[in-house]
């Protein structure tokens, strides 16, 4: 079974790069809040490094 992630924003991108804010789009991220489940991957946790100073990410 593939591992799952639970991938929440809890800072305002509002200020950051526009790299930063378009990962927090391609991670399925809208408002502060929002929660997201996303099977891990290379390409998921590099996006997850990119954006690590706004997301908290839990294992399930």
């Amino acid at each position: 079974m593939a591992d799952i992630i639970k991938v929440k924003l809890v800072h305002s991108p509002i200020g950051t790069k526009a790299r930063v804010r378009q990962t927090i789009k391609g991670l399925g991220l809208g408002k502060i809040g929002s929660e997201r489940q996303i099977e891990r991957s290379e390409a998921i946790d590099g996006m997850l490094r990119r954006v690590s100073h706004l997301v908290d990410v839990k294992t399930t």
